[in-house]
């Protein structure tokens, strides 16, 4: 893969650029290596387009003639070393002096990190006047000898010094990425930035314009000049053809991965959002408009978590159930008539053991107890509504409707007393379960409100706690609750007695569990 392409593996957006943790100094071993290079690269580029728009593409008189001996073999050769030399040692001093806070490590102050931003345009600047000495410099020399090449000259050394300016703007942005990544990282904008339409510009001048120009002046000086031919024409033609069909290729490869990387990276943070990775997060590398989409992206799945982290402690709070219900539908005062199934579970001798045990340990009793609790109600599609102290209220049915929610609750009932006595067995509770149609709603006032259930199942169950406290198993049931599960729970189920509870005139058929019918009724 080109180093210049973009990767979702690398968290910079290319494996030439390292990780985003790497320590300073291999940081700037690295960004120093890569600045030189690209740089010195895009000279020798230059210096080729020099070369092959001076004799080939633009009319006008030989360069390779004798007169022009000096400045060809010693002038240009000078000028070329003596112009790299000063443009490393240059660039060098101008980043490490932009850069110091990267290489000691102290935080960058705002202006410090606008010039950082800045930095690819400053040493694009160097190559400026490098180029632009250059153009002045030959001009005049190659002028004084032959005054009909001057335009030649001075069109040539212009364009090849846009597209090394260019080249290396873009290039130095590549480099100085991580530096981005960090000065983006405080989250602040430091000021004004280079936008995608300026790089996109950039690109045109090098593909486009320049090219375009080149035509331009081709065609003026075969109009011009007697001595232009047809067939140097055409090798104009050709050879600058071959020029835009290479530059230009090369600019829009290099203007495309730096608009595709980040994209890329934000898709493929997205995936991971999408397989449930709430802590997915890109590294904000850009600093054009394709920088706020990641910093966007940042803030998105920042509030998913937020809003994860609230549903979770909400969901803690008041039941799972309630609270998606409550995120997914508009949360108002009242209430509604629904089927539902109940139990209320109390434990058995809590005053003694908090006389008996510290407190702490009370505590941890009760958390015990209750976490087998709300793992059968969550396991069967309930949901608890309320703890009491030591007692807790399960409802069946709301506010999600679930198939059989007698059964789901007498089910959750047999499951609990099972594991309490296996898992817990320093606590004994009561169980009653009752089903009926209640109202199901959002109860309180409108600053603060909470979902309960209200009607004659919830005071059936809690009087049949009482009652299941002396009947075999610790659980009782109404009678209408176990006609009304499926065949397949009823079953285990079986008439106990006849009980009068407290509050109610018609007698109530208790029905327990039929493992446990048989079993003696030890005191309370």
């Amino acid at each position: 893969m080109s180093p210049v392409l973009p990767s979702t593996r690398s968290p910079l957006g290319s494996w030439l650029l390292g990780r985003e943790n790497e320590g300073r100094t291999a940081r700037r071993i690295r960004v120093q290596l890569l600045l030189t290079l690209f740089l010195v690269s895009a000279n020798i580029i230059g210096i080729a387009i020099v070369l092959v728009l001076i004799i080939w593409v633009v009319p006008g008189p030989e360069i390779m003639q004798t007169k022009f001996l000096m400045p060809n073999l010693v002038g240009v050769p000078v000028f070329i070393g003596a112009a790299l030399l000063l443009g490393i040692v240059w660039g060098t001093r101008r980043a490490l002096k932009d850069l110091r806070w990267s290489r000691t490590g102290d935080a960058p102050t705002k202006r410090q990190r606008r010039i950082a931003l800045a930095t690819p345009w400053r040493l694009t600047f160097i190559q400026l006047v490098l180029w632009s000495t250059a153009l002045v410099v030959f001009t005049v020399w190659y002028g004084s000898i032959e005054p009909e090449i001057l335009a030649k000259v001075a069109f040539t050394l212009a364009s090849a010094g846009i597209v090394v300016c260019a080249i290396a703007y873009l290039l130095s942005e590549f480099a100085l990425r991580p530096v981005a990544a960090e000065v983006l990282s405080y989250g602040d904008s430091p000021g004004r930035r280079a936008g995608a339409i300026s790089r996109s510009m950039v690109s045109w001048i090098v593909g486009t314009g320049v090219p375009v120009s080149g035509l331009m002046v081709i065609a003026l000086a075969a109009t011009i000049r007697d001595d232009a031919t047809i067939t140097s024409l055409i090798v104009s033609i050709l050879a600058l053809g071959a020029i835009v069909l290479f530059f230009g290729g090369f600019m829009e490869l290099l203007n495309t991965s730096r608009t595709i990387a980040p994209v890329r990276v934000v898709r493929h943070a997205m995936r991971k959002i999408e397989k449930g990775d709430l802590d997915a997060r890109v590294v904000v590398f850009d600093g054009s408009e394709l920088g706020d989409l990641q910093v966007g992206f940042n803030r998105m799945a920042e509030g998913l978590r937020e809003r994860e982290r609230i549903r979770d402690l909400f969901g803690r709070h008041v039941g799972r159930a309630v609270a998606d219900h409550a995120l997914d539908h508009d949360a108002e005062l009242g209430g509604e008539e629904r089927s539902v199934a109940v139990f209320f579970i109390d434990l058995i001798g809590s005053t003694r053991l908090a006389t008996q045990l510290p407190p702490t340990e009370v505590v941890a009793l009760l958390n015990r107890f209750f976490a087998v609790v709300v793992e059968e109600v969550d396991r069967n599609g309930g949901f608890i509504n309320k703890f009491e102290g030591d007692a807790a209220l399960a409802i069946f049915g709301a506010p999600v409707e679930i198939d059989d929610a007698p059964g789901a609750a007498l089910r959750a009932a047999r499951t609990i007393m099972k594991r309490l006595e296996r898992e817990v067995p320093d606590c004994e509770a009561g169980i009653g379960v009752a089903c009926g149609v209640a109202v199901a709603g959002n109860v309180g006032a409108h600053e603060r409100f909470e979902y309960t259930v209200i009607g004659d199942p919830v005071n059936e169950a809690a009087r049949l706690s009482d009652e299941a406290k002396k009947v075999p198993g610790r659980i009782a049931a109404s009678g209408d609750c176990v006609e009304s599960a499926g065949p397949r729970e009823a079953r285990k189920w079986r008439t106990e007695r006849e009980v009068q509870l407290r509050g109610r005139e018609a007698l109530t058929v208790v029905s327990v569990p039929r493992k446990a019918a048989a079993e003696p009724i030890e005191s309370a």
